[in-house]
């Protein structure tokens, strides 16, 4: 590959020369769902790695050759850090000896359901205090178009520096699927889209030496306006069958049962599921980033919002159900009925609970005077996240006979495969499946209402 046109410039080339050769030094900044994955794949293919995170715990972790996230274990991080190809750090002075500096941090939304880029602005201000000429930014945090352009890059040229000149900005999101064992890191497609064609065609080859295919696109906006397309369809379609979900069970129709029977159509249909509410990172906020960035414009963005509305209102859609079902069933109110949420995370067999919306389950059904506990054999005490802080530390009870016992009504969240669903159907009185995972484990007792 040789950098073309006018874009033929000796920082480029010498960039270049390093990474197709496996010389560059690769700089991660966040060490998490995105970033640790991206780290270990690049060290893998033979680059000297450095991951560098504000989480101290983390650093020291990695040196140690440990790992803080399931999916990722220690045997695959401890031969790499062991070899010398993969270090942590808190200490960002290190990012000057970088020759390309990943940026994976989080992007969440304010409290009021606005995009919040401090962790990305706050990073570009520390890689601009030890930025130098002939490197190669990457933004990967899920974004709305125009981040790289807008925020990042004033903030990486404050010391003089010019993108395109002296150092190389570009955006490449993140595809990452926790726990998905088909499609890791290196088997998912990288879009790329620079600052420039330079940087896009550095940014480039940079994935290519750790990716199957990478996927060019215009400028860095173009790649921005992919991963949250990718994201809106997602939830757009989930919010369909959320809405179906509602509909038919008011007809009596067994909404699983339909997509089950309609997926086997060869052509023009998708299967989607419903659940109990979105979670994940992306998913659940992506859509309000967009939504944000087109009043800009003066554009409403009618039809994602609704589809964001109809997958909040989900939760308590789920404690309507539960409620009903106490009352019909068991003769009990909500108020000071004990109820078991099983499954924290928010997607089966990781432990990620970002968003998760067994979080808001739990304050909606405490607001009404219940009594719950939750069971997760992945995610043993809740950890700390933004929007409930109060129930950090909560630790999970065992899915045992005397917990199943004293307990009025089981709700499944989230369906682990390493629960044993036909003990959970014996032990349970009543049981509120918000997954069909009952069914789909063979159970098919009266105790069992899906919502």
């Amino acid at each position: 590959m040789a950098i073309r046109g006018k874009s033929r410039k000796p920082a480029a080339a010498a960039l270049l020369a390093r990474i197709v050769s496996g010389r560059a030094r690769i700089g991660i900044i966040g060490l998490g769902y995105v970033g640790l994955p991206l780290a270990c794949v690049f060290a893998e293919k033979g680059f000297a790695v450095t991951g560098f995170d504000i989480d101290a715990a983390k650093t020291e972790k990695l040196a140690a050759g440990r790992s803080y996230i399931r999916h990722i274990p220690g045997r695959r991080i401890a031969p790499l850090v062991k070899a010398g190809r993969l270090a942590a750090s808190s200490d960002f002075a290190g990012l000057k000896r970088m020759d390309a500096i990943i940026i994976c941090v989080p992007t969440p939304l304010s409290r009021q359901r606005e995009p919040d880029l401090s962790f990305v602005a706050n990073t570009a201000r520390t890689i601009a205090r030890h930025l130098r000429k002939g490197q190669l930014v990457v933004l990967e945090s899920s974004t709305y178009p125009g981040t790289t352009d807008d925020v990042v890059k004033p903030e990486l040229e404050v010391g003089g520096l010019r993108s395109g000149r002296d150092f190389f900005l570009a955006y490449s999101p993140e595809r990452e699927d926790p726990g998905n064992e088909q499609f890791g890191t290196a088997a998912i497609p990288k879009v790329v889209g620079g600052d420039g064609a330079a940087a896009g065609e550095l940014a480039k080859a940079l994935y290519d030496q750790v990716v199957v295919k990478t996927v060019p696109v215009t400028d860095a906006a173009t790649a921005e306006a992919v991963k949250l397309t990718e994201n809106i369809f997602r939830s757009v379609n989930i919010a369909l069958v959320n809405e179906l979900k509602v509909i038919f069970d008011a007809m009596g129709i067994d909404v699983w049962q339909v997509i089950e029977a309609a997926k086997t159509k060869p052509f023009g249909f998708m299967p989607f599921y419903p659940g109990p509410g979105l979670g994940g990172h992306c998913i659940p906020i992506d859509p309000f980033y967009l939504t944000w960035k087109a009043r800009e414009f003066g554009i409403s963005t009618r039809f994602i919002e609704l589809a964001g509305e109809i997958n909040t209102a989900m939760p308590r859609y789920v404690v309507a159900r539960l409620t009903e079902a106490l009352s019909t069933r068991a003769g009990k109110a909500l108020k000071n009925a004990r109820i078991l949420i099983v499954g924290l995370a928010y997607k089966k067999n990781v432990d990620d609970m970002r968003e998760s919306p067994a979080l808001t389950l739990i304050d909606l059904l405490e607001a009404q005077g219940a009594k719950v506990d939750y069971h997760d054999p992945i995610i043993t005490s809740v950890k700390p996240s933004r929007e409930h802080p109060h129930l950090m530390g909560r630790r999970s009870v065992a899915l045992s006979a005397a917990t199943l016992g004293r307990t009025d009504a089981v709700l499944i969240v989230t369906d682990h495969d390493s629960i044993d669903y036909k003990a959970l159907g014996r032990g349970a009185k009543l049981i509120i499946d918000t997954r069909d995972r009952m069914a789909r484990a063979g159970w098919r007792g009266r105790n069992v209402v899906k919502a």
